[in-house]
């Protein structure tokens, strides 16, 4: 086996289940996201891209996917689902039923919040306080200064806050 073909199953192995969550939540289907994975990893190997900004490059080859999904659907809007609300109970230890019924409310919220957002705040959010990349990782996803990745995070957190509100 080349280095080549190590490489890509160290980051395929490392990274498919993170990218499978991102296009999931986004395209809410998974048959979809499995598809849509598959293809992501295909290009990036297609490509014989370095380890150097792996994590980067393959979001950012995801989110040019999803948006290609969606326009061929002719759909502007991106939805979200509660995916994660199993994952997010785990994750803080709720093992009650009113925890959980708590959890479910919540997490509808913020779905429902989340759904009304711009898709760059969406893609943000998710990235860095689901997917917990580092602000440096976003810059290199959408191509942008790190200032501008903290302007975006502080806005997309600001519009999620109203929207919760509301």
């Amino acid at each position: 086996m080349s280095k080549n073909e190590q490489l890509f199953i160290r980051l395929y192995d490392q990274y498919a289940v993170q990218i499978y969550r991102f296009i999931f939540l986004k395209t809410s289907s998974p048959q979809d996201a499995e598809d849509l994975t598959s293809e992501v990893f295909f290009r990036f190997w297609k490509n014989n891209q370095e380890a150097d900004n792996a994590r980067a490059l393959l979001y950012r080859i995801a989110n040019n996917l999803v948006v290609d999904f969606y326009r061929k659907k002719d759909s502007q809007e991106v939805m979200f689902i509660e995916a994660n609300k199993g994952v997010l109970a785990e994750a803080i230890g709720e093992t009650d039923l009113r925890g959980k019924a708590e959890l479910d409310s919540e997490m509808k919220q913020i779905v429902q919040s989340l759904d009304k957002m711009k898709d760059e705040y969406q893609n943000i959010i998710i990235w860095h306080y689901l997917e917990d990349l580092s602000i440096k990782e976003i810059a290199q996803i959408l191509d942008k200064s790190q200032g501008t990745v903290r302007v975006l995070i502080h806005r997309a957190l600001n519009s999620l806050k109203k929207k919760l509100k509301s």
